[in-house]
C-alpha cells in the first residue's frame, strides 16, 4: 500500500523542535513496560458469558505480540501493508496492533457492526491483505461472512479467525505455534519495526455525514495525543483503564488500546457493555479511569446505586453527547467520581477537555479547554476568527492532526497552515472553554435564525419520556427551514404530542423560534456503530415523509 499521508512532513521540523513529537511508537513503550515491570498486569480481557478472564502481564504481553508478529510475517505481511481486525474489545485485537507495530504493518480496526456492503468498501479501499474476526460473535459468523465476500477483495489474501476450527483459524496461524524462537524471529522483529512518521493506524470515519473516509495516523500523531491527554489527567503506570467504549472506534484505540501501554498501566476490557460486569470488574480489578458516552454513565450509575460502591474509580471522561446535568447529579452521589467532558474527533483523538479541578457544572455547560499542543478557533464562513461567545466553524491546529485521508488528499480540509475544518459548529465563552454546537451541516437556518440544535436536543433529553433526541432541518417554503424533533421513547413511556413536547421547552424558557415544529417518535435512530445518530438520515426520512 502507498499511503499518502501528504499533511504529516510539512509540520514535522515545528512538531519535532517544540516537543511534541517525540520520536517513540508504542514498540518503545512495550520494550520500556516489560523491561520495567515485567510481572505487572498489563492487560485483562473479559469475555461475555465466560467466568475467568485472560490475564497478561507485560513480559507475557510483548511475548505474545511477538510471536503474532512472526506469525503475520510467515502469512506475508509485510511493512506499509494493512491488516484488518473486525473484534470487539478483545486481548487479540491489542495483540495484534502491538504485533503490527513489530513489522511495520498497518492496523485497520472496524467495528463489529459492519456487514458485507461496508466491509467490501472499506477493506477494498484499504487494500487489507489480512483479517481477524471473531469466528462467532452475537449469533453472527463473521468467518463465514468475510470468506463470502474475499473473492470479491483481491487483495485479501487470509481470513484468520480467533476460535475457528480449521487450520487458517488465528490460534494455529498466529496464537499457539512459538514463532518467536525462529531462528529468524530477532531479525524480523528488529528490522522492520514501524518508523514514527509511518502511518500505523488506519481508521474509518463513522459516516454521519455519508461515506466513511480512511483517517491515517502515525505513532507521533497518536502518541503526541495521548502523553497530554494523561498528563491533563494525572494518568500514570498506577492506574486501571476500564475500556467498554469500541477499540475499533478511537476512543477504545488510544484510550484503552495504547494509553495503558504507553504509561505501563493497567488495561480491563469488556467486550459488550453490561452495567453489572463493568461494575464487577471495577471492583475485582480496582480501575480508576474509564472513558465512554453518556449512555454508559448513566447505566453505570444506576448499577451501582443498587449494587455498592467501586471506590476506586476516581474518574469518568464522557465524549460524544451534551452530559446531562442531573445525570452528573446521579453519577456523582452513586459513583463518587470525577466527570469530565471531552470533545474529539477520528482525525486527531480529543482534542478538549474539562480540567480535573474544574466544577461539575463546567462538564455540564462546556466541552472544555484545548489539550497541550492543540489550539482551536471560531469562525465564519471566511475563516476569520469570530468574537467570544458567536456560534461559527470550529477549526483545529494539533499536534495529533491526522495524516490525510487515504486516496482523497482534496478532502483533507487543512490550510496551508495547519488549521484542520472539523465540520463541527461551536462557540467559545470568555475563559476559552467550548461548547459544541451542532455539525455545519446539522445547523438550521429558520427564516434568517440559526437555532442552536445541541441545546434544544439536551434539553429534550430531559424530558421524563425521552431515551434519545435529535433535532433536524426540513424544508419549507416560506422560511426555508424549520426544526423536527426526532425522539426515541424510554421502555414503558406514554408518547407525547408536539405540544406536550414544546410544553416542556417553554418550561425550560427555550425561545419561541427554537422550538421544533413537528415531532416524530422512531423505535430507533439511525446510528453509527460507534452509537452517533446519524443525522443525514433523519433528513432524507424526513424529506421522503414530506413529499
Amino acid at each position: 500500500m502507498q499511503f499518502d499521508a501528504v499533511l504529516l512532513a510539512p509540520r514535522r521540523a515545528q512538531m519535532r523542535s517544540q516537543g511534541w513529537w517525540r520520536d517513540i511508537t508504542i514498540n518503545d513503550a512495550l520494550d520500556h513496560a516489560a523491561r520495567q515491570w515485567p510481572d505487572r498486569l498489563a492487560l485483562v480481557g473479559q469475555r461475555a458469558g465466560e467466568e475467568a478472564a485472560q490475564p497478561f502481564c507485560y513480559a507475557e504481553l510483548a511475548r505474545m505480540a511477538n510471536r503474532v508478529a512472526v506469525g503475520l510475517w510467515r502469512l506475508g505481511v509485510r511493512p506499509a501493508d494493512v491488516v484488518a481486525c473486525q473484534l470487539p474489545n478483545v486481548w487479540q485485537l491489542t495483540v495484534l496492533y502491538l504485533a503490527c507495530a513489530r513489522i511495520g504493518a498497518v492496523l485497520n480496526p472496524l467495528m463489529p457492526i459492519f456487514r458485507e456492503r461496508e466491509l467490501l468498501f472499506m477493506l477494498g479501499h484499504g487494500e487489507a491483505k489480512v483479517i481477524v474476526v471473531l469466528k462467532n460473535f452475537r449469533n453472527v459468523d463473521y468467518e463465514a461472512m468475510l470468506k463470502g465476500i474475499q473473492p470479491q477483495l483481491p487483495h485479501l489474501q487470509h481470513v484468520v479467525a480467533i476460535g475457528g476450527a480449521g487450520a487458517d483459524s488465528f490460534e494455529a496461524l498466529l496464537a499457539q505455534p512459538a514463532w518467536e524462537e525462529d531462528a529468524d524471529a530477532v531479525q524480523i522483529l528488529k528490522q522492520n519495526r514501524v518508523q514514527p512518521d509511518a502511518v500505523t493506524q488506519l481508521i474509518y470515519t463513522s459516516g454521519t455525514t455519508g461515506e466513511p473516509k480512511g483517517v491515517m495516523h502515525s505513532s507521533n500523531t497518536l502518541m503526541a495525543n495521548i502523553n497530554a491527554y494523561a498528563e491533563r489527567l494525572a494518568l500514570n503506570s498506577a492506574d486501571a483503564v476500564l475500556m467498554a467504549s469500541p477499540m475499533a472506534h478511537q476512543t477504545g484505540f488510544m484510550y484503552g488500546l495504547m494509553m495503558p501501554v504507553m504509561l505501563g498501566a493497567t488495561a480491563v476490557l469488556l467486550d459488550v457493555w453490561n452495567a453489572a460486569t463493568a461494575a464487577q470488574l471495577i471492583r475485582q480489578w480496582r480501575c480508576t479511569f474509564t472513558m465512554a458516552s453518556t449512555p454508559f454513565l448513566a447505566d453505570l450509575s444506576r448499577e451501582v446505586a443498587v449494587s455498592g460502591p467501586v471506590p476506586s474509580l476516581r474518574t469518568f471522561l464522557c465524549a460524544g453527547a451534551p452530559i446531562p446535568g442531573p445525570l452528573v447529579e446521579q453519577a456523582q452521589a452513586a459513583l463518587g467520581v470525577q466527570i469530565i467532558s471531552a470533545w474529539g474527533m477520528s482525525e486527531n483523538g480529543a482534542v478538549t477537555t474539562t480540567l480535573p479541578s474544574d466544577s461539575a457544572q463546567r462538564a455540564v455547560e462546556t466541552d472544555g479547554l484545548p489539550l497541550p499542543g492543540a489550539e482551536v478557533k471560531v469562525v465564519d464562513d471566511l475563516g476569520q476568527e469570530l468574537p467570544r461567545g458567536e456560534i461559527g466553524q470550529l477549526w483545529v491546529r494539533a499536534n495529533s492532526n491526522f495524516g490525510g485521508y487515504l486516496k482523497r488528499p482534496h478532502l483533507n480540509a487543512t490550510t496551508e497552515d495547519g488549521w484542520f475544518d472539523t465540520g463541527d459548529q461551536a462557540r467559545m465563552d470568555a475563559q476559552g472553554y467550548i461548547r459544541i454546537t451542532g455539525r455545519s451541516k446539522d445547523v438550521i437556518i429558520r427564516g434568517g435564525e440559526n437555532i442552536p440544535v445541541v441545546e434544544v436536543e439536551s434539553l429534550l433529553y430531559r424530558h421524563p419520556a425521552v431515551a434519545q433526541a435529535a433535532v433536524v432541518a426540513y424544508p419549507d417554503e416560506r422560511l426555508g427551514e424549520r426544526a423536527c424533533a426526532v425522539i426515541v421513547l424510554k421502555p414503558g413511556a406514554v408518547e407525547p404530542t408536539l405540544g406536550d413536547v414544546t410544553d416542556f421547552l417553554r418550561a425550560q424558557k427555550v425561545a419561541p423560534h427554537y422550538l421544533p415544529e413537528r415531532l416524530v417518535v422512531l423505535a430507533q435512530m439511525p446510528a453509527t456503530p460507534s452509537g452517533k445518530i446519524q443525522k443525514f438520515k433523519l433528513r432524507e426520512q424526513l424529506k421522503v415523509a414530506l413529499a
